[in-house]
C-alpha cells in the first residue's frame, strides 16, 4: 500500500490517502480510501431540480391572470422552498454516505433521511470476499459500480454503491487483507 500516492478526484468521490480524520479513528490508523457515489449519479436529481424550476416559471405565466400578486409570491416562495429542500436533502444524502477504508478496517456510513445514521464496520481480518459489480452503459463509460465486502460469521456485509473505480477498490481491499 506504500505505492499509493495521495490523490483526489472530482467532488472527492474517490480519495486515496486523504488527510481526513473521523470520530472513531484509532491513534495509529491510517485512512487509505474515502469513497462516495460517483458524481455522474447526481445528474438525475439535478435534472429533476431543473425541470421543477422550469415548471415553476411556466406555472407563473399560466396562472398569472388568476392569482393576486401576494398569492403569486406565496406560491413561488413555497415552490422554491420545496425545490431547494429537494436539492439540499439529495446533496446531503450523497455527501454523507461514505465508505472509509483504513489499514485496520472497512467502514460504511449511511445517512437515511438526514436524521438516521447507520455505521457498519468490520476488521480487515474478518473479510472473506470482495466483489466488484458494474453493469450498464453509463457505468461502463464512467467507470462506476458497486463493491460488496463479505465478512466472516454473522457480521453484516458491507456495500459501497455506485462508487468510482470499483475494480481498483477491490484490488486495494484485497491487498490490505493479504
Amino acid at each position: 500500500m506504500s505505492n499509493l500516492q495521495p490523490s483526489h478526484n472530482f467532488l472527492h468521490a474517490f480519495c486515496i490517502k486523504p488527510s481526513y480524520r473521523f470520530e472513531t479513528q484509532h491513534p495509529n490508523e491510517q485512512v487509505i480510501l474515502v469513497l462516495r457515489a460517483h458524481p455522474i449519479t447526481l445528474l438525475p436529481w439535478i435534472f429533476n431540480s431543473l425541470v421543477l424550476l422550469i415548471f415553476l416559471v411556466f406555472i407563473n405565466f399560466l396562472f398569472l391572470k388568476f392569482l393576486t400578486p401576494s398569492q403569486t409570491i406565496f406560491a413561488n416562495f413555497f415552490g422554491l422552498a420545496f425545490i431547494f429542500a429537494y436539492i439540499w436533502f439529495n446533496f446531503l444524502s450523497w455527501f454523507f454516505n461514505l465508505g472509509i477504508i483504513t489499514n485496520e478496517r472497512i467502514i460504511d456510513i449511511d445517512f437515511h433521511a438526514v436524521i438516521y445514521k447507520e455505521v457498519t464496520e468490520t476488521q480487515l481480518t474478518k473479510v472473506e470476499d470482495v466483489t466488484a459489480k458494474s453493469s450498464g452503459f453509463f457505468a461502463s463509460i464512467f467507470n462506476f459500480g458497486n463493491v460488496f465486502v463479505q465478512t466472516a460469521g454473522t457480521e453484516v456485509n458491507i456495500e459501497f454503491i455506485n462508487i468510482p473505480k470499483p475494480s481498483e477498490v477491490t484490488k486495494i481491499i484485497n491487498e490490505l487483507v493479504s
